[in-house]
Formats: C-alpha cells, sequence, structure tokens
C-alpha cells in the first residue's frame, strides 16, 4: 500500500516504513506527526483519488531529525558591466520515517462553536480612536544579500524594519524567501541587523567585508 500525500507543500509518494527528507517542521524530534492532504491510495491495485484529498484518510510518521541539506552554489556574473553575485544555500530539512497509512480514521477538526447570541444595547456615542502609529520601514537592502525582491517579501510578511530582521531566526527566514528565484544563505542576516538596528555601520561594514553572498571569505 502507497499513498501520495502533501507535506509541508511538497507532495511525495509514500510506504510504511520509509524515511523522507521533508522541509523543516515544527515538532521536536522524536515527536508523532499525521498528514491528513492524502491525495491518492493504492490498496493492492485498488485506487482512491481525492478531490483534491481524500476523506477520512491520513498518513502517520515520527520524526527522526532536522538537519540541513547539501549547500548549493550559484555564481552569477554579467559581461561587460563589472557584476559579479555568488549566493549559497542549505535548505533547513526533517528526516521523518512513515509508520503507517489509513484509509479511513482521520479525526476531524472539531468545528467552532457559535458564539451566543449578545443582547443589543443602545448606540453609544462613537469615540475615534488615533490609529496605531506604524513602525518606520527600515532599507533591509543595506544588508549583505538582500535584494529588492527579497526586501519586499519580508514585508509582506511583516519584516521591514533591522529590529524586527534581528529578532528573526535563519531558518524562518529562509522559509519565507522560499519562493524568491535564486539560492539565498541568511545566516549572517540577523548579526547584521543587529548591528544596523544599534547604529554601528563601521562594524556593519567591515562584517560585510569578510562576506561574499552572505558567506564568509
Amino acid at each position: 500500500m502507497y499513498a501520495i500525500v502533501e507535506i509541508a507543500g511538497q507532495q511525495f509518494k509514500v510506504a510504511k516504513d520509509q524515511k523522507v527528507y521533508v522541509h523543516r517542521l515544527q515538532e521536536e524530534e522524536g515527536a508523532k506527526v499525521s498528514f491528513d492532504k492524502v491525495l491518492l491510495l493504492d490498496n493492492k491495485g485498488a485506487v482512491t483519488v481525492g478531490a483534491p484529498a481524500i476523506e477520512g484518510a491520513e498518513v502517520t510518521a515520527k520524526i527522526l531529525g532536522h538537519l540541513k541539506g547539501d549547500k548549493v552554489i550559484v555564481f552569477k556574473k554579467k559581461r561587460r558591466k563589472g557584476y559579479k553575485k555568488k549566493n549559497g544555500h542549505r535548505q533547513a530539512l526533517t528526516e521523518i520515517q512513515i509508520e503507517g497509512i489509513a484509509a479511513t480514521g482521520a479525526k476531524k477538526k472539531a468545528p467552532a462553536k457559535k458564539a451566543a447570541p449578545v443582547k443589543e444595547e443602545a448606540p453609544k456615542a462613537e469615540v475615534k480612536k488615533a490609529a496605531p502609529k506604524k513602525a518606520k520601514a527600515d532599507d533591509l537592502k543595506k544588508i549583505e544579500g538582500i535584494g529588492p525582491k527579497i526586501a519586499d517579501t519580508l514585508a509582506a510578511a511583516g519584516i521591514v524594519t533591522f529590529a524586527d530582521l534581528a529578532k528573526s531566526e535563519p531558518a524562518k527566514i529562509a522559509e519565507i524567501i522560499a519562493d524568491v528565484r535564486g539560492n539565498h544563505v541568511t545566516d549572517t542576516w540577523p548579526a547584521q541587523a543587529q548591528l544596523a538596528t544599534d547604529g554601528k555601520w563601521d562594524e556593519l561594514k567591515e562584517l560585510q567585508d569578510k562576506l561574499d553572498g552572505g558567506v564568509e571569505k
């Protein structure tokens, strides 16, 4: 028996006891996880296809460990432009082992309870509240390895200042920009952003002089 299941945005063909590398999961090592987006089941030749998922089907697995994939280097150069760019990337992965495939029996999420009706009260005079001030956005392109596309992607995810970036984990940043074309090394971005937050521009420049595409020379 095998199944085609969606895990962390990717589709895999899995069978019992098979080990699979998927995008980093949030659960701890040794935890049990289940996936209910089963798109296809094959039970000894009897094939069931979902629309898009099979209701009641699920795949259960155990997390064996968290790791990083092999480094991928991408080098870009434009002729007669003096432009060279070298980036490296190691994808954050999780190794899981498939423990079971169930065609039925997956627990359904309980529907949200309806709120009790609220008694209508006499309308009160509206008091206009001042809108909360938004944090002024910083120019994230000052960080080595961040271009306009990545800056826009981070802003869409709520990371608009150097302080926001400094508090973010490199693995989380890599997940946010996973759809941006190219390979990007995010390991030094929080450290660079912290120097920018503290106004230590000379120290930031010294650090960036040691980097090439986000990787220390």
